[in-house]
């Protein structure tokens, strides 16, 4: 009898406490549906008509350092999730060419006086070809560089750099410069986050460049991981990217080591030549890996594709990624 009086007693206390249970998951950050992060990739079977691209540019490290790197166990649980070109390739050695070549297709026979990464006020003169930021005068870009102290500052400070800040260099972007080249500004007060509120904000291209350290240049892998962990986040979370109508590129200036003008757009047996890309998009296929040769030139193409604009310079002959990514 008494263990039957223990039951009866018993019974509403489990009740009451398995309807808790959940509730208390929730607040100590159980494994729960509304606790889990929100899918970037695999959410649209058919391709949306992309609208925005925005392209966050680390540095200095090759494929190796970064793919399967317990360094960097955020990355690699995006490249799980989303989109990984496996045989990227930088264009050339050191940083400002590959920035240049990237934003406007020029080969690195005619980015040579840029090979020593002078700053805006010391290189020979301006870049006078015709760059991605001039094919989108109309429609709009914005580049976001992370410890820049005023728009379009042409001198370095702190662990901001001009020499990643492409939109410094070319010449028919000095007018234009001051209302679109800004800060990043912070996760709770960014310029960034405030044009993804609306379509009617977002530019069509976003250059997202983080300073010195939170790109890799300056700190370990693990300090970019860190930011990314942050940012991205809050890019797939905003508003323009439910819409369905944004793709990320994720990329890095150029690998480790590797000489001053060497090319490295096809060179496949250069590890300094050859560093992650990972795409990250709601109709790329999870865990998506493509094995196409491509470089620098390929993401210029692909933004234009995208955007539906001419293909400039080196980007006219290279592989677009649209079509392996599912774009």
């Amino acid at each position: 009898m008494k263990r039957h009086y223990r039951s009866a007693l018993l019974a509403p206390l489990l009740v009451a406490l398995a309807g808790v249970a959940p509730a208390v998951a929730a607040v100590h950050g159980g494994d729960t549906a509304a606790n889990r992060p929100a899918a970037m990739c695999g959410t649209r079977v058919a391709v949306p008509k992309y609208k925005h691209v925005i392209v966050i540019l680390e540095e200095n490290h090759s494929y190796g350092a970064i793919v399967r790197s317990p360094a960097a166990p955020y990355l690699n649980s995006v490249i799980a999730q989303c989109g990984l070109a496996t045989s990227y390739h930088n264009v050339t050695h050191p940083s400002l060419a590959n920035y240049l070549a990237l934003t406007s297709g020029g080969p690195v026979s005619s980015l040579r006086p840029y090979l020593g990464d002078c700053p805006p006020k010391s290189c020979s003169g301006p870049v006078r070809s015709n760059d991605i930021f001039n094919q989108l005068a109309r429609r709009g870009w914005m580049s976001f560089e992370e410890s820049m102290p005023s728009s379009c500052d042409p001198y370095a400070s702190g662990n901001y750099a001009p020499k990643h800040n492409p939109a410094l260099y070319f010449s028919d972007l000095h007018k234009s410069c001051p209302q679109r080249d800004v800060a990043l500004g912070s996760p709770g007060k960014s310029a960034l986050l405030h044009a993804l509120k609306s379509d009617g904000s977002a530019p069509a291209l976003m250059v997202v460049t983080p300073n010195l350290c939170d790109d890799m240049h300056s700190c370990p892998v693990g300090a970019g991981d860190t930011w990314l962990r942050t940012w991205l986040p809050l890019i797939t979370r905003s508003t323009v990217y439910k819409h369905h109508g944004t793709a990320v590129f994720i990329v890095w200036d150029e690998g480790e080591t590797g000489y001053v003008g060497e090319s490295c757009a096809t060179n496949g047996s250069d590890q300094s030549c050859h560093v992650p890309a990972i795409v990250v998009a709601p109709s790329v296929k999870a865990g998506a890996k493509v094995s196409t040769s491509f470089s620098h030139y390929s993401l210029l193409r692909t933004i234009e594709v995208l955007l539906r604009l001419p293909a400039l310079g080196g980007a006219k002959g290279a592989a677009s990624m649209v079509k392996g990514f599912n774009l």
